[in-house]
């Protein structure tokens, strides 16, 4: 586990710490915010002005990248890595958040008419779940060794176990079902992964020997599993959950299920509650938390990386981060002759050239330019909060 992860520093004030996650595409200093690149792209960015940002690791989606392009295109271009260009440490998510809870809201609404992208649920079972493609139709089943293998062939540096999401708000009984269908789960998904020998290996039509050792990391690299906390909004079975996940033979933990309804408070107790139970040699993911006073607070707790969707698709509706933690929205015609910049508290390529009116003018043009550069800030400002807190954990601050 430490050529993995190591910790090399912890925080007197808090459970917060400095850790450093080595994998094959560069290392991860931590805590440190994960961009979401769904379909094997930072939206509006691409793979150059990722590294400007600095950027050092992102999130790519299973489900998606299963409808399409498929897994197994993606494993003979030899692996996301190549087929994206985003030569950086990649996570993969297992499906499984898509498919339960996309399907739960299908159960519910039938398909919501902002919901094009929930999928076609068939059949929902203690194996998996089968679905329809949106693409094409094509039933796709996903199992605890399917999304292993999809995972597997996609080629991300870190991979997430399969494990179902469970809805808000659910009962006791349920969230119970839920939690023990997860652990065993894990267990597949351990068996499965250790027959494939935790390396990404792509298929080569002129061999392995044909790939110069240049480039030989880029083919064939370690993958890395994190088993997944559940257990709802219920203490006992986080508890239990956290018990479980920390004495499996996995090299990471996530915590999952939260941030889907619930309020903040309630949010931050579940991760409370399992602080304890968390193990002290191994990263620490928290799925789907990112907004800045999320960050700030659960740091505290001993959270290592955080994903979230939100300062990307912000930014694509406008919204513009600051350095001082507040937000404007570039669309309002308070900004239409507005010539001072971006933020003036900011050192980042939009900010060093452009100004308020410019990116107004972009969003109500529909100039795709403006979700570029919108991106670029608002990720800009993330990596640098990100520094910050590093920092103060050095410091002792945190």
């Amino acid at each position: 586990m430490t050529s993995f992860f190591s910790v090399h520093q912890r925080s007197q004030k808090s459970q917060a710490r400095l850790g450093t996650i080595t994998t094959s595409h560069g290392k991860i200093q931590t805590p440190a915010f994960v961009p979401v690149g769904t379909k094997g792209t930072i939206k509006a960015l691409t793979p150059s002005l990722i590294k400007d940002i600095g950027v050092q690791v992102s999130f790519v989606n299973t489900y998606h990248l299963v409808t399409h392009p498929g897994p197994e295109i993606i494993a003979k271009a030899g692996g996301i890595h190549t087929y994206s260009k985003m030569n950086i440490p990649l996570m993969s998510d297992s499906g499984g958040f898509q498919v339960f809870s996309l399907a739960q809201n299908s159960r519910k609404a039938k398909l919501r008419a902002d919901d094009s992208e929930s999928p076609l649920v068939e059949k929902i079972s203690e194996d998996g779940v089968k679905f329809r493609s949106l693409y094409d139709g094509q039933l796709i089943e996903f199992t605890p060794e399917k999304s292993m293998e999809y995972q597997r062939q996609i080629g991300a540096d870190l991979l997430m176990a399969f494990d179902e999401c469970t809805y808000y708000p659910a009962t006791h009984e349920y969230a119970e079902k839920a939690l023990m269908r997860t652990h065993e789960w894990l267990k597949r998904c351990i068996a499965y992964k250790k027959t494939r020998h935790d390396v990404f290996c792509p298929p080569h039509p002129k061999g392995a020997q044909a790939i110069d050792k240049k480039h030989m990391s880029s083919f064939f690299h370690e993958q890395y599993l994190y088993g997944i906390i559940q257990g709802g909004t219920f203490e006992d079975l986080r508890v239990a959950s956290a018990k479980f996940i920390a004495e499996q033979d996995v090299p990471g933990v996530a915590i999952g299920g939260v941030s889907v309804g619930e309020t903040k408070e309630e949010m931050r107790e579940q991760v409370k509650w399992i602080v304890p139970y968390l193990p002290a040699d191994k990263p620490v993911h928290l799925l789907g938390v990112g907004q800045i006073d999320d960050i700030i607070d659960l740091v505290k707790y001993g959270i290592d990386t955080f994903d979230c969707v939100e300062p990307t698709r912000l930014a694509r509706m406008g919204v513009i981060y600051s350095h001082s933690n507040k937000q404007i929205d570039i669309n309002k015609s308070i900004f239409k002759a507005d010539l001072t910049r971006v933020d003036e508290k900011c050192s980042c390529y939009v900010c060093q050239n452009f100004t308020k009116s410019y990116l107004h003018h972009l969003f109500k043009q529909r100039e795709i330019l403006g979700y570029t550069l919108a991106t670029y800030h608002n990720l800009w400002v993330m990596e640098k909060l990100m520094e910050n807190i590093r920092e103060m954990i050095l410091q002792g601050k945190i």
